[in-house]
């Protein structure tokens, strides 16, 4: 049985390439026609010379099939990747192999680029050819010194935010496997020249795989079309949100994707505070009622003191609940469950009537503080984007300041008694470690001396206030003990 041959685009992106899109064509090696079916595209991007003409030209009478396609309005360097990607996609190829028109990535490396799409079983999504693998290298091809330190100092930067270990973020010598592709929100990235870190982003978030290659560099007399500085700001800018996306305080949706992992290896308990006060706020053999505890690992800890534990969804129906004692509760949790109510007053009233009759419960209710400081700072510079987790978390249905949840309570039959401020779960978002317990030992005094900038969570403890229902009842049935 004969191996499938691998269909191969090789998409070259050109933008008044008039000088050099016939040589980098001749450069294709003509030996991948032995193992692969291989196709050309040039897309030229509304380019101002004859690059397109010269182009099409050529690949009329090509050693393989190619058309070159103009791009009537600039799509710019991201968006002509978007069309090239598509080009691939629609027309069913294996591979596309991204060649710049202006000469500066060696056609001459397909063959080796290519090679581990061949391994069925380890097959990456993605190859990157690098300039920066082999020491020396670069400088010796030509790279400006301030281009090779620059390079150098974003790719180590981008790695320490993303969790990638690339010798290169920014070599423009890229080849995907398509299929991998067709899984990647790319119409939501960038049409600039950011799209290259915005899908080595999608790659890693979405575990994919990447190899990287070692590449010759040559630098010659293309003409630069990058603002260095502007492109450096905003590639920074795009890892850092990936990375605080990633931590699940900011939200993105072309760099989400299901079953993302936040912070690894994390005891959810322990990187709690919140978990942990209540934990020390209850009494040993109390019996506790949890409801929306069940990510915080509180109920294990709970019954290692030897309380009682029931445990209930936050939108469980609760008055159809039959195993929960009501009348007998010593303690009713509510850890982040009530910003998930369309209407929370008309909940908490609801768990007023259920715990009518029990004049020593204690409720516990805990919510994010929405005036936390980094809320605030993200409104002052324009942003209210939710996350995957945290105060603006997508699963809110509503949110709270100290003073909005005291005030839900009171209006729902609850009398504060005390209030919790604690410091925000760093750990969910960074891992236990020393930077977590740094940030936790300045956000906890801070947190008691301006809770309402600096705590996280607030936890209100509170009892029940009999309503007018109970109170008349009250009367009338000790009035009919009274009578003779």
């Amino acid at each position: 049985m004969t191996e499938k041959r691998l269909r191969v685009l090789v998409f070259i992106p050109a933008y008044n390439a008039e000088s050099t899109i016939v040589s980098v064509l001749d450069r294709i090696p003509r030996s991948l026609a032995e193992r692969y079916d291989v196709s050309v595209v040039v897309m030229d991007d509304a380019s101002s010379d004859r690059t397109c003409e010269l182009a099409g030209e050529h690949l009329a009478g090509f050693w393989c099939p190619g058309e070159a396609l103009y791009h009537r309005k600039n799509q710019g360097y991201g968006g002509n990747q978007k069309a090239g990607y598509l080009y691939a996609m629609e027309r069913g190829f294996d591979v596309v192999a991204m060649v710049h028109g202006d000469g500066q990535y060696a056609p001459e490396c397909l063959p080796r680029l290519l090679e581990p799409f061949n391994d069925g079983e380890k097959r990456p999504d993605a190859v990157y050819g690098s300039r920066m693998m082999e020491p020396g290298d670069a400088r010796r091809g030509g790279m400006p010194r301030y281009k090779f330190l620059g390079n150098k100092a974003l790719t180590h930067m981008q790695n320490r935010l993303l969790g990638t270990r690339l010798s290169e973020f920014h070599s423009g010598y890229r080849l995907y496997w398509v299929d991998s592709l067709r899984h990647l929100p790319l119409p939501l990235n960038s049409n600039g020249f950011d799209f290259d870190t915005e899908i080595i982003i999608q790659v890693v978030f979405s575990g994919g795989t990447i190899v990287e290659l070692p590449i010759p560099t040559f630098y010659g007399d293309e003409i630069c079309h990058v603002n260095s500085l502007k492109y450096a700001c905003n590639i920074m800018r795009t890892s850092l949100k990936a990375r605080v996306m990633r931590m699940g305080v900011f939200f993105d949706p072309k760099f989400y994707f299901p079953g993302m992992t936040v912070a690894e290896h994390v005891n959810p308990f322990a990187s709690s505070p919140a978990a942990r006060a209540l934990a020390a706020e209850l009494p040993e053999g109390s019996s506790v009622l949890l409801i929306g505890c069940r990510s915080f690992g509180l109920a294990g800890v709970l019954t290692a003191k030897g309380c009682t534990v029931d445990e209930a969804d936050a939108d469980a129906d609760l008055c159809a609940a039959e195993n929960i004692p009501w009348d007998t509760l010593d303690s009713v949790v509510l850890l982040g469950a009530l910003e998930e109510q369309p209407r929370p007053e008309l909940y908490l009233m609801m768990l007023h009537q259920l715990l009518r009759h029990n004049e020593n419960v204690r409720l516990y209710a805990g919510t994010a503080n929405v005036a936390f400081l980094p809320v605030r700072l993200m409104l002052l510079f324009g942003q209210f984007s939710y996350g995957r987790r945290g105060t603006l978390s997508l699963a809110r249905r509503r949110l709270f300041t100290r003073g909005s949840l005291a005030r839900a309570l009171k209006y729902s039959g609850f009398a504060v008694e005390k209030r919790l401020d604690v410091p925000a779960p760093w750990a969910r978002a960074f891992g236990e470690g020393l930077l977590s317990r740094l940030l936790v030992a300045a956000n906890r005094p801070l947190a008691r001396l301006l809770p309402g900038l600096f705590a996280y969570q607030t936890i209100c403890r509170a009892h029940l206030v009999p309503g007018p229902d109970t109170v008349l009842h009250d009367a009338v049935r000790d009035a009919a003990g009274k009578r003779p």
